[in-house]
């Protein structure tokens, strides 16, 4: 039987303020990214869906889950990171301003100065890769994408969709990276990857920010359903870009007195909570086969970045089986009457079944006290993709694959 285990940082109980090294995720950036993105036609806000019906069931005073499967027609988030990261890029490239940076004026100036075409290249379990690719085809550039061992057919034929090739290794998902990273340098090649290599911040920083155009979409949502910020945010993690830039930006725009967030992982992965365990400041790496079916959260090699800024404004950090995901796909998918039904993958539901089980099960009551959640609590979630793998969903969702334990 696999536990769940929580770790609380006592490292967070001594940042009073939010400091400087969190401006570069502030909501201000934010929207400077959300302008650009907002230059693509596809563009539009995703929903933030609010559960009122299960936030009573659970027994908190409200609960709103951003749906990124709506996100581009891409069924993920990722695409934020990615496309803002090229266009910051090629912006530099060519002597532009990223403030008023648009779609059009990147084609126009790419054109005049006859800009040659690169070729992008990152390694991914499928969202990632395929929001690059997707970008980079939009802009007239190619890509060259990296997948590990046992990538989900599906993820594969979308990255392939857009036109980029698709190599599938033997290897793990940081063994991948590391293999498209040696790639990149021998063959020419432009790596577009969410953790920093060598020393260099620049792209792994315009990804972080592109991920910030959803704090600040829900900051906006947020208003528009009369409800007061989150007093909780729960966010799943991979390498820790997205839960580190969401982090940032809220702690950023609000009271941090009045924001709790907890980084959420599947227990095969989970260098986060590893390293909070530890309690020694540094971040701590988990190897192996990462066997997990939250694909997109299978990393064992957390950005430093990520890591640094988790440390500090992180109040808790949760290590999860793979149960607790699929036990979120069900529930999400089969919503209260008058909730609205969520298409969430197995990465995009674990922080929806961690909350249930949290606040549903008296053996886990002492971790959501120790979190604050109770009657007074408003939690954000974000249910980062929807069934990027069909087979999966269907497995979890119709046949029950990964069901709860009798105990645990």
């Amino acid at each position: 039987m696999e536990n769940i285990n929580y770790v609380i940082n006592s490292n967070f109980q001594k940042k009073i303020t939010a400091s400087s090294e969190l401006e570069i995720f502030s909501i201000d950036k934010a929207l400077q990214a959300a302008s650009f993105l907002k230059s693509f036609p596809q563009y539009s806000p995703t929903p933030l869906v609010n559960l009122s019906g299960l936030a009573k069931e659970l027994g908190v005073k409200g609960l709103f889950v951003k749906d990124e499967s709506k996100r581009f027609g891409l069924n993920a988030f990722k695409v934020l990171g990615s496309a803002y990261a090229l266009g910051c890029f090629l912006a530099e490239k060519l002597g532009l301003k990223i403030e008023g940076l648009t779609l059009d004026l990147l084609r126009e100036e790419s054109k005049k100065q006859n800009l040659p075409k690169i070729i992008f290249t990152t390694a991914t379990d499928g969202n990632h890769g395929r929001g690059l690719a997707w970008a980079a085809r939009y802009l007239s550039h190619d890509a060259i994408i990296y997948m590990p061992a046992g990538s989900a057919h599906s993820r594969i034929a979308n990255i392939e969709a857009t036109g980029a090739k698709v190599i599938v290794t033997e290897f793990n998902y940081d063994r991948t990276v590391e293999l498209a990273r040696t790639e990149a340098i021998r063959q020419g090649r432009q790596l577009v990857q969410d953790t920093i290599s060598d020393g260099n911040e620049q792209i792994p920083r315009w990804i972080m920010q592109g991920y910030t155009v959803i704090a600040a979409e829900a900051l906006e949502q947020l208003q528009a359903h009369n409800s007061q910020n989150p007093t909780h945010l729960l966010l799943q993690c991979g390498v820790g870009s997205f839960p580190a830039a969401m982090i940032a930006s809220f702690t950023s725009a609000v009271n941090e007195e009045k924001l709790l967030s907890a980084i959420v992982e599947p227990n095969r992965a989970d260098p986060f909570f590893r390293s909070a365990l530890a309690a020694d400041g540094t971040a701590k790496t988990v190897d192996g086969a990462l066997d997990t079916i939250m694909a997109g959260l299978a990393c064992g090699v957390p950005n430093p970045l990520a890591w640094e800024i988790a440390r500090d404004y992180c109040a808790a950090f949760f290590s999860c089986p793979d149960y607790v995901a699929a036990y979120g796909m069900r529930l999400l998918g089969s919503p209260l009457q008058g909730d609205q039904q969520i298409i969430s993958g197995e990465s995009g539901a674990l922080t929806a079944g961690l909350l249930a089980l949290l606040m549903q099960k008296e053996t886990q009551r002492k971790a959501a006290a120790n979190l604050g959640l109770g009657k007074d609590s408003i939690v954000l979630l974000v249910s980062t993709e929807g069934d990027t793998d069909p087979l999966m969903y269907r497995r979890v969702t119709w046949e029950g694959a990964y069901s709860l334990p009798d105990h645990y």
